[in-house]
């Protein structure tokens, strides 16, 4: 395993945005990359051939980006493989374009808890917020990893997923095969499949506006987690699936009934 990041307090981080006919969203979420005060970072932005405003939003930053390009593909997943492809750093997280570093410090952070903690892999806490006001309306408190976390229904927040660049060199990036449980599936892989070392950074990294792909309908809810335990079952991890929905149906209930900003 690569331990660069180990002997070295200054290493590249890539941050890659994967976007489309986003915008009303795409100029902070730059911004929020571009203001980070840790100064080694590759940023890269693909657009899926958005048919708003969204690359007009893009441009006054191109020249600040370390890629950009504007092309079709098959969706979300495909995007952020092609961003993998291209990064070069030694560590890389993402950052879609409905998401936004809630401080200038986040990287500086990250970057610190590498070193500290000699990881392959961390994550921190998300907050949602609402779009039409900024209102907080959901705090995500992760924990850390233990064996068998996932085939029990947990997961860290992948918007603050950091991973090293070797990871995704050895183990690969997103499967397609799966519409809504990529995100997870790759984590799985790669933490409890593959046994990486891991960190729980107990940080708020990151803040999301509410009504993601996954979350947007019962429907999409009930399809991702099929795919979770489907993915447990073919990476050969253990799963329970009584235990697994009924800590996804408590975890729905809660938010549902939690006051804003509650802790989860």
């Amino acid at each position: 395993m690569n331990n660069y990041v180990e002997k070295n307090l200054t290493p590249k981080i890539s941050i890659i945005t994967v976007c489309f006919n986003a915008e009303r969203s795409v100029a902070n979420t730059i911004r929020s990359v571009l203001n980070q005060q840790y100064p080694h970072v590759e940023y890269i932005v693909i657009d899926g051939q958005s048919t708003d405003n969204t690359v007009a939003q893009i441009s006054p930053y191109r020249s600040q980006l370390a890629y950009f390009v504007s092309e079709p593909d098959t969706g979300m997943y495909d995007a952020m493989n092609k961003g993998l492809r291209i990064a070069s750093g030694e560590i890389i997280g993402f950052l879609n374009a409905d998401d936004c570093y809630p401080n200038t410090e986040v990287l500086k952070h990250v970057i610190e808890a590498f070193h500290t903690a000699q990881c392959d892999c961390l994550w921190g806490d998300l907050l949602y917020y609402q779009p039409t006001s900024d209102k907080i309306v959901r705090y995500w408190k992760s924990t850390a990893y233990h064996a068998g976390a996932f085939g029990h229904g947990w997961s860290p927040p992948h918007p603050t997923f950091f991973a090293k660049k070797s990871l995704y060199e050895q183990w690969g990036g997103f499967d397609l095969q799966y519409r809504l449980g990529n995100d997870i599936e790759l984590m799985m892989r790669l933490i409890e499949k593959h046994h990486s070392r891991t960190y729980y950074l107990p940080e708020i990294l990151v803040h999301m506006q509410i009504g993601g792909i996954s979350n947007r309908s019962w429907r999409n809810m009930l399809i991702q987690n099929q795919e979770i335990i489907r993915a447990c079952h073919q990476l050969q991890l253990p799963v329970n699936p009584f235990i697994f929905w009924c800590n996804k149906i408590i975890k729905l209930l809660k938010q549902t009934w939690m006051k804003p900003y509650d802790h989860q």
